[in-house]
């Protein structure tokens, strides 16, 4: 991370993502001799259950909050810095006074300084300045704030996130869109680079509104059930992607204000799409202007670096054992589902919080007090996350991004798991992309790496990721990492994302993905949309609509995608020729569909499959099919099916298999 810089001092108008309230320059009428008068709006059972970890609606009490005290229009501004002895309130509207306008600290030894400014709006640009732990002098952004500077400047502004929503039809019904028996396919999408103005300035960005008026219409026809946001939350730097974050409680102003993001989601919800946010509760940058040393001490971090820093990322780990960090964090969850109608958290780097040891070696780390290598202050506020969200939110879905084999990431805490509703399935991920980078003839000495997904699926419920993680870093983007030439990496990509929608499981694409992009993911543009002027790729785009379709369209495919009845090996013993048959179950037989995937360039004509059920099949989808890019000559117009026995339901197919291809029977 590179630190921020500093706008102390600047006496310009505020670089804001968005427009400020007209006459803004008019609007320095504060009195720099009035005092800041003591008000609260805290109770005492408001500070027991910050301090015990347990007020997860901090939101509505830190910060800062435009009120009227004694008719008197102004702001209230409340902070947590518990080792400072001196906290004042500057910005633009005392000349960046560092003295003029101190808070007062609660006798309570809270640790919270508050006031009420008169005549301060909504609008101002502000921070902290603080005398923290043996003199140091620091000046903070407010870690509560609804809205932020926009980037390189990083003062905090007076802003609330009162909106008029128009998604009531979406929340009557979103327990049916979010259910784990509904079909769940996720665009994951990086606001920044998804389109921008100019694909070659990385400074200009489309608003949200603009960003609403492309995104919503292309999802939709794209046939995603959801989409999945990278971090959205302020951060200040933008090669983080948004995983350093410094405003936890506020929309990233780069592309407008909270309540233009807001009419994103509501946009997005009037559309029948649902709503997915990045959330990273496991570390924060040292920003000079952020959490960390909030006032002089580690306030927000662990103090001992064994549990407190993480090497990977050149970061910061919250400290899950105090209480009012706990309060932060799953009030700033709640903040995003309850104030922006929010589907569901994906959360980063799990498995980074739940092990002591993550990317530590001997002597790095220091074992809990029963000698494992588990944070139990970390697994104890993951448990509390999930079960406040449920609890509060019972029609969302949170998702852990965790890697290991961690037992019960996804199962209830009464049943002693850690409550999420999904975990993204990364062995899945890695096995399937290293057999399809093989060379079609190596295949047949691999099954075993294809097939053993289904050997611990039902240990989790599982979402399949291929990730913006898998087209970056020198990894390639998703085309090149097929073999063959150009029409074979096309044709394997199809048969790859037909096995991914037919497998059970929820669905997660990158951006660029749908349509082959033939360059890594580059935060600093954007995606190359140019490319689906070729046939090839609005082919291999048309493709996954059409898998989208099927998937939403096929009980089969959904109704138990997390149970054991809901998936059947029909043929796994034609290794030579690497085809691999199964089938997806539904809740009616007549449902049920056989997929049949032939991952060699050689077309297998009149292919025998038995399988059990109706002797009438017929083929719903082929990825071979012309209006993809495929060679549109195998197919299967007429099915035979032969009956096995007398008195049984046993039939043998004789199926048409194209080269490199799939197909679905129903």
């Amino acid at each position: 991370m590179r630190s921020s810089k500093t706008n102390t001092g600047d006496k310009t108008k505020p670089k804001v993502g968005t427009e400020l309230p007209e006459k803004y320059e008019d609007r320095y009428f504060v009195d720099k001799r009035q005092p800041v008068w003591n008000y609260s709006l805290f109770t005492d059972e408001d500070i027991r259950n910050f301090q015990q970890g347990t007020n997860y609606r901090m939101y509505e009490l830190l910060g800062n909050k435009q009120l009227a005290v004694s008719d008197t229009p102004g702001t209230y501004f409340a902070v947590w810095a518990p080792n400072a002895s001196f906290v004042s309130v500057t910005g633009y509207f005392n000349d960046w006074n560092k003295e003029s306008h101190p808070l007062f600290v609660r006798q309570d030894r809270s640790g919270i300084w508050e006031g009420f400014i008169p005549g301060i709006a909504e609008g101002e640009a502000y921070k902290y300045h603080i005398h923290g732990f043996k003199g140091i002098k620091l000046d903070k952004g407010d870690p509560y704030a609804h809205f932020w500077e926009k980037r390189p400047y990083t003062a905090s502004i007076t802003w609330q996130t009162g909106y008029r929503w128009q998604d009531d039809e979406w929340m009557q019904t979103r327990k049916t869109h979010n259910a784990l028996s509904s079909p769940c396919s996720v665009y994951e999408v990086h606001l920044a680079s998804w389109m921008r103005p100019d694909r070659h300035n990385e400074e200009l960005y489309n608003s949200y509104t603009q960003l609403t008026e492309r995104l919503v219409p292309y999802v939709k026809e794209m046939g995603f059930t959801h989409v999945e946001f990278m971090p959205v939350m302020e951060h200040p730097f933008d090669g983080s992607w948004g995983y350093q974050g410094t405003g936890y409680f506020a929309p990233t102003s780069r592309f407008g204000s909270p309540q233009e993001f807001a009419a994103m989601v509501d946009a997005l919800h009037q559309a029948g799409i649902g709503v997915i946010l990045d959330w990273v509760p496991s570390h924060f940058p040292y920003d000079a202007h952020g959490l960390f040393m909030f006032d002089g001490t580690h306030t927000y971090e662990y103090a001992d670096m064994r549990k407190g820093y993480h090497p990977d990322w050149n970061s910061y780990i919250f400290n899950y054992k105090r209480g009012e960090v706990k309060s932060f964090l799953i009030s700033s969850a709640r903040f995003w589902c309850e104030q922006f109608h929010i589907d569901g958290l994906r959360v980063d780097a799990v498995s980074s919080m739940l092990r002591l040891d993550y990317s530590r070696n001997t002597g790095q780390w220091e074992p809990n007090e029963y000698g494992g290598n588990g944070n139990l202050e970390a697994i104890a506020f993951i448990k509390d996350l999930n079960e406040t969200l449920y609890r509060d939110f019972p029609d969302i879905q949170t998702i852990a991004e965790e890697a290991t084999d961690w037992p019960g990431i996804s199962k209830p805490t009464f049943e002693g798991g850690l409550g999420f509703g999904m975990k993204w399935m990364m062995g899945w991920m890695h096995d399937t992309l290293d057999y399809f980078k093989m060379d079609a003839y190596y295949r047949q000495f691999h099954q075993d790496k294809f097939s053993f997904s289904m050997m611990y699926f039902y240990d989790e419920n599982f979402m399949l990721p291929l990730s913006h993680d898998e087209v970056v870093h020198g990894k390639s983007p998703m085309l090149y990492k097929m073999p063959g030439d150009e029409w074979q990496k096309f044709a394997n990509l199809r048969s790859l994302y037909t096995y991914m929608f037919t497998h059970p499981g929820a669905k997660l694409l990158f951006m660029g993905n749908e349509f082959g992009a033939t360059s890594e993911w580059n935060y600093k543009s954007e995606l190359q949309w140019d490319l689906l002027g070729f046939v090839s790729h609005g082919g291999l785009k048309h493709c996954v609509q059409k898998l989208n379709e099927l998937y939403r369209s096929e009980p089969a495919l959904y109704e138990k995608q997390f149970e054991q009845d809901g998936f059947e090996w029909i043929d796994l013993n034609h290794r030579s020729e690497s085809v691999i048959v199964y089938m997806r179950k539904g809740k009616k037989e007549k449902d049920n569909v056989l997929v049949v995937l032939n991952l060699t360039p050689v077309v297998r004509n009149d292919w025998e499959v038995h399988v059990h059920g109706k002797p009438e099949w017929k083929e719903i989808f082929n990825s071979d099919d012309k209006v993809f890019w495929g060679t549109g000559d195998v197919f299967n117009p007429l099915i035979v099916a032969t009956r096995v026995e007398k008195g049984a339901e046993w039939y043998k197919l004789k199926l048409q298999l194209p080269a490199l291809g799939a197909i679905v029977l129903k």
